[in-house]
C-alpha cells in the first residue's frame, strides 16, 4: 500500500477520534469515548507504518497539519464553531506547507 495512502488513513482515523472526543462530552458518553480510543490506536499504528519510509518530522508535519485543517472544518460544519479570518489564513498556510513538502522535499517520497 502506498505510504501516502497509509498516512491519509492515519489522518482520517485521527480526525474521527478527535471528532468523537468532542462528541464524548469529556468522556461522559461511553460510545464516543470508546471510539476515541480505538480511532487513536488505529491512527498511531498507521502512523508508525509510515515511519518505515518517511522521516518522523515530515510524517508528523503532514499528519498534524492535515488533522488541524480537517478538525477545524468539522468543528465549523458540524459543531457550529466559528472560524475567523486569521484562523482560515493560518489553515491556508498549513495546506501550502503540506504542498511544499509533497512537491519539493527530498525527504518526502514522490
Amino acid at each position: 500500500m502506498p505510504v501516502y495512502l497509509i498516512l491519509a488513513l492515519a489522518v482520517m482515523a485521527e480526525t474521527i477520534g478527535t471528532t468523537a472526543l468532542q462528541a464524548s462530552q469529556q468522556f461522559t458518553r461511553v460510545g464516543p469515548s470508546v471510539l476515541v480510543v480505538l480511532a487513536y490506536a488505529v491512527s498511531f499504528y498507521l502512523l508508525s507504518i509510515t515511519l518505515r519510509t518517511m522521516p518522523v518530522g515530515v510524517v508528523y508535519a503532514l499528519w498534524s497539519g492535515l488533522g488541524i485543517v480537517l478538525i477545524a472544518t468539522i468543528g465549523w460544519m458540524v459543531f457550529g464553531q466559528k472560524l475567523d479570518l486569521p484562523a482560515v489564513l493560518g489553515m491556508v498556510m498549513i495546506i501550502g506547507g503540506i504542498a511544499v513538502i509533497h512537491l519539493f522535499s527530498a525527504a518526502s517520497p514522490h
